[in-house]
């Protein structure tokens, strides 16, 4: 995905640090305060240079070494790559370079780095959904064991694991903490709070359904106001075009993939209820047993990546995609359809990244912005689909997360460790999260800050200061090799985009695909008593007679619309 960096404000004095010399420099560490932090974090001014004064020391060793990592390209990441990855070379005397690229490029190069043992990047910024991945090849270091070994002397002493809000995603069943989160968004259902408050447009819609226009809490509600503003006129509120109800995309492309790993499944009810992933069926319909070995996707083998709960996850996101959304949107991917809303026709999202806030609120949405800057749009829990149930996952949470490997040499994993815990660090967390919107720490959501910028942001500080934020979470350990199992999704997935199959047909080759692979990791015992074990088949109605997923198909798919006043769900989050 690429988003653009909207805070330039620093480059001046990042091009003047950039002629420092190699070699640690505390009078840096004074400019990039006075200048780039500028009060701007949860540390006092006396805090943040005993920070710096610690990062200046544990450089030492490490003076001129030239390091490179990688990660994806979104505004935190370009944040860190133009302003602090210049800043942190003049302090230290570590000269980094931060490279941004797609995100299946991110995942390939580690891959690749994994099956040849070339050290190519120093540190990825590789997405917490590979924990699974991580945990059973052992070719990452845990960093519960780094951090109190061999990379101790290189450990942040008030990194404060405690303050990350996503430790949880970065955590093996073994207990072992192997990534350290550096940036998390989640996707939250979007909508026009000022179409859907317009007097006219509450009555016409009561009049028409029977019930209030709301935020929707079910896939029901959500259609009715998808067909209720698809093609509707506006005028009335000076707004002119043709409006659309959804916005989604359906291009043949990997990030179609991630619309439905993403917790699409999820959304719908698939999986089991558990957090902060469902057990023993996760959102990617993948079974595990007692060990965490996984056992099958297929409903033969009790998963449920063809069950009846996908094939209708599948079919409304078609439905709606052909009904309810511009007609672009079919050939377009992730990062073309991400900017779409801002653009001031769509009226609801029901999946939306809110890595795209900073896009949202920047200078050119002005169509979605009041004169005074406050958004004509809101964010909100994400409704869910007829199989979902209380427990169940609700969202997915991006968590980009410092990835070491263990093919990197010790003192360039030092070196790299070194820049990780800079660009999170509390100096300068508070900074980052007000450009790129992006919250990785406690102390950054409740700052005095945030809480000022609150009115501007749609409801993104009052969504992770809610207690609701824990049934969004990323990919989970049941996924045992993320990079060969995701490519396999946007292959069959676009097959039913296309139309050249029906989603029941896609949705069985992609089990049938995945159980591929899981019998071939199986068959190599690549990742010893914690890999695969496939389950035998069994006639459906065996595991549809059993307790939680897969879900028999249920005789009526359409459940009683439901919404709820925003304010009231603001409010109750607040209570």
């Amino acid at each position: 995905m690429h988003l653009s960096l909207k805070s330039t404000s620093a480059l001046a004095v990042v091009a003047g640090l950039l002629t420092s010399p190699a070699f640690a420099d505390m009078d840096a560490a004074m400019e990039f305060l006075d200048n780039e932090i500028a009060g701007l974090s949860t540390l006092t001014r006396e805090e943040q240079e005993a920070e710096m004064q610690w990062f200046v020391d544990a450089a030492a060793p490490f003076q001129g070494m030239e390091i490179s990592v990688v990660s994806e390209t979104i505004t935190t990441h370009e944040y860190e790559s133009q302003v602090l990855a210049p800043a942190f070379s003049a302090i230290t005397g570590i000269q980094v370079t931060h490279d941004l690229i797609g995100e299946g490029d991110v995942v390939e190069r580690l891959q690749t780095q994994m099956q040849t043992g070339e050290n190519i990047y120093d540190a990825y910024v590789n997405d917490s959904d590979l924990i699974g991945t991580h945990w059973r090849y052992q070719q990452v270091r845990n960093l519960t064991d780094w951090m109190a070994g061999e990379g101790a002397d290189v450990t942040l002493p008030t990194l404060d694991l405690d303050d990350f809000i996503g430790l949880q995603f970065t955590t093996g069943p073994d207990g072992k903490l192997y990534q350290l989160p550096d940036q998390q968004f989640a996707n939250l259902y979007w909508f026009r709070y000022d179409m859907f408050t317009d007097e006219k447009n509450m009555q016409d819609f009561q009049a028409e359904f029977g019930y209030e226009l709301g935020v929707p809490v079910n896939w029901s509600a959500y259609e009715d106001i998808a067909e209720f503003f698809t093609g509707r006129d506006l005028s009335h509120m000076g707004i002119e075009g043709d409006i659309y109800g959804n916005m989604d995309y359906g291009k043949k492309d990997p990030s179609l993939g991630w619309r439905y790993t993403d917790a699409w499944m999820s959304m719908a009810g698939m999986g089991d209820v558990g957090e902060p992933n469902g057990l023993p069926v996760d959102e990617w319909g993948i079974r595990v047993n007692e060990n965490s070995q996984p056992v099958g996707s297929c409903v033969a083998r009790g998963g449920a990546t063809n069950s009846p709960a996908a094939v209708y996850a599948v079919n409304k996101a078609i439905e709606w995609l052909q009904k309810y959304s511009p007609p672009t949107a079919a050939g377009m991917t992730f990062s073309e359809a991400g900017p779409v809303p801002a653009q001031g026709q769509i009226a609801q999202q029901m999946f939306w990244y809110t890595a795209f806030t900073a896009d949202m609120v920047g200078d050119g949405a002005a169509a979605v912005l009041n004169e005074d800057g406050t958004p004509k749009w809101r964010m909100a829990p994400s409704p869910h689909g007829s199989y979902w149930k209380e427990g169940q996952k609700v969202g997915y949470q991006d968590a980009g997360s410092w990835t070491l490997m263990q093919s990197t040499p010790e003192d360039r994993a030092k070196a790299a460790w070194l820049y990780a815990q800079f660009v999170t660090s509390k100096t300068v967390d508070l900074k980052k999260s007000d450009v790129g919107l992006t919250f990785i720490r406690e102390s950054t959501i409740n700052s005095d800050h945030f809480t000022e910028r609150a009115p501007r942001l749609g409801g993104l500080i009052e969504f992770y200061r809610s207690p609701a934020r824990v049934a969004w979470s990323p990919t989970g350990t049941n996924v045992p090799d993320y990079p060969r199992l995701a490519q396999l999704w946007w292959q069959n997935i676009g097959d039913a985009m296309s139309g050249q199959k029906t989603a029941q047909e896609a949705l069985d080759a992609l089990c049938e695909a995945q159980e591929a692979v899981l019998e071939r990791l199986e068959r190599a015992g690549v990742q010893g008593d914690i890999g695969p074990v496939m389950n035998e088949e069994r006639d459906a109605e065996y595991w549809f007679a059993q307790p939680g997923a897969p879900f028999p198909k249920l005789e009526n798919e359409d459940e009683q619309p439901i919404t709820v006043s925003y304010d009231e769900l603001i409010q109750s989050w607040q209570q």
